[in-house]
């Protein structure tokens, strides 16, 4: 327990995170370019780029720098798609651990990797 208060502690918060990205974007007039459609294949295809640095290696092999940039930029189209829609990332993150505590109860689903249709 004490490595996720460690590691929750160590995060930025995610509203200065999101306004340090809208001016980069907005200093650049690119907001013009981000409707839902592209950010979300933006979103896509930095994850399949993040994806690709696991491609045929061991879940510890891959540049852990290089992890870090496709993972910033997931979550940069990510924070860009929430606030087109104006949703509150808090509140969507919660509401998601909610519902998927519902669908995997820790007497089912501790210690296996099935899919809520198959506990």
């Amino acid at each position: 327990m004490k490595k996720t208060l460690e590691r929750t502690s160590k995060m930025s918060d995610i509203g200065d995170v999101t306004n340090a990205l809208l001016k980069f974007r907005d200093e650049r007039d690119w907001s013009q370019f981000h409707n839902a459609k592209d950010l979300a294949i933006a979103l896509n295809i930095e994850s399949s780029e993040l994806l690709e640095l696991f491609l045929w290696k061991s879940a510890d092999e891959p540049d852990h720098e290089r992890i870090k940039e496709e993972l910033a930029d997931v979550l940069a189209f990510a924070l860009l798609i929430a606030n087109k829609y104006n949703f509150d990332i808090k509140e969507i993150m919660l509401k998601k651990i909610e519902k998927n505590a519902l669908k995997y109860p820790v007497s089912k689903a501790k210690g296996n990797a099935k899919k809520y249709t198959d506990l």
